[in-house]
């Protein structure tokens, strides 16, 4: 039972100490003894959901709504239609805390209007994976380490149209598995990480009675930036990911509307055995789109989905539901999201989700994120917002 527990939480936190531990295996095989082809990367953290709104949805958010600072992870060019001047937030999740009581990460965020049309802001996503008891080959104690993971990132976004912006990221990556101790020849890893966005919203609705459309389009290409290393010769693939997805928007009336959302993510690293595994790195990243051995069928099970729906009445409390689906040959992560949501006076706000896994056995299981949301509401000139006018571009 240790010697499981001890492959599952390697195997979620940092494919280095695989590398490490079974060196001689060749074929990666799932809790149930069968062949997997999954492409994995180092410091998974940096695609896990960081905020509990976009959780208890699926884990979709590319393109909802309503953006607060947790647009930084996924999407920063929705900043620009953020109804308020500047915000921050403060995300919590303890992670896979039906395996372990002390592994967590916790998210960090606030942005701030330039002007009309561009945002800045910045995020510290920290990951705390607990303590460690390293052992050598032959089983030796090694010593005890506290491994940790973080990433710096300064964000910008620029609005281009009425419905139209684009955003960038800059991130600082670090990856400290042994705490600087030397074990296993593991050393800090540390690179740099570029993300870039694009955002396009638009609606219909009668202004008397408030009922209409909405509809929103958002696209994420995320740690797109140099590779790992940890000391040795071997140098890891960072998990650059594209996200697409859309937002559509029902308002029933002025005080009740409905968001229905769909994410499609694909990680861009190369499949094991695959045609991409190249020494260059862009051939490697975008050649992912066509390197399983499987082919085509094969690359669209690379492809997870997220989708959501989310209740909101007068803009002040919300209800949410989600769905998250992976191929079983793939990883096999399947699990159902729900939470809820409350606004205060508009500045204030707290977001709470809970994971609800499809199978038995699932080290995610009961997963619960806590957002804690503050908003500096823009200056407004009777009834006009003069930081975002709609009207002008």
């Amino acid at each position: 039972m240790k010697r499981k527990f001890f492959r599952i939480l390697l195997g979620i936190c940092s494919p280095v100490f695989v590398v490490a531990t079974t060196q001689a295996q060749s074929t990666k095989v799932n809790l149930a003894g069968q062949a997997l082809n999954v492409p994995t990367a180092a410091v998974p953290f940096l695609n896990f959901t960081p905020d509990a709104r976009s959780g208890a949805l699926g884990e979709a958010g590319v393109a909802l709504g309503d953006a607060d600072a947790s647009a930084i992870f996924w999407n920063p060019s929705k900043l620009v239609f953020a109804k308020q001047k500047a915000g921050g937030v403060v995300s919590y999740t303890p992670w896979l805390r039906e395996l372990i009581g002390d592994m967590y990460y916790t998210n960090l965020a606030a942005y701030s209007r330039l002007g009309k049309n561009s945002v800045i802001g910045g995020s510290l996503v920290y990951f705390d994976l607990g303590t460690v008891n390293f052992t050598t080959a032959n089983g030796t104690q090694a010593g005890t380490y506290n491994s940790r993971e973080y990433a710096l990132t300064a964000s910008y976004s620029q609005r281009l149209s009425q419905n139209f912006s684009l955003g960038v990221n800059l991130k600082y990556l670090n990856s400290n598995l042994a705490a600087g101790a030397s074990v296993y020849g593991i050393q800090p890893g540390a690179t740099a990480a570029a993300d870039i966005s694009a955002f396009y919203r638009n609606e219909v609705r009668d202004n008397s009675t408030g009922k209409g459309l909405g509809w929103a389009f958002g696209a994420m290409l995320s740690n797109l930036g140099g590779r790992l290393n940890y000391g040795g010769l071997e140098r890891y693939y960072i998990p650059t990911n594209l996200r697409l997805g859309t937002t559509v928007t029902y308002y029933a009336d002025q005080y009740n509307k409905f968001n229905f959302l769909v994410d499609f993510n694909k990680l861009m690293v190369p499949t094991p055995n695959g045609s991409a595994n190249t020494n260059n790195y862009f051939s490697s990243v975008f050649g992912s789109f066509a390197d399983a051995p499987g082919g085509f069928s094969e690359e669209l099970k690379e492809v997870t989905i997220s989708t959501g729906i989310e209740y909101w009445y007068n803009e002040q409390f919300a209800v949410r539901a989600g769905y998250f689906n992976e191929s079983a040959q793939k990883g096999g992560r399947k699990y159902v999201t729900t939470g809820i949501g409350l606004r205060l006076a508009q500045q204030f706000g707290v977001d709470f989700s809970y994971l609800l896994p499809v199978q038995q056995g699932n080290p995610l299981a009961n997963t619960f994120r806590l957002s804690l949301i503050v908003n500096f509401p823009s200056r407004t000139v009777g009834n006009n917002d003069v930081s975002v006018d709609e009207n002008e571009e």
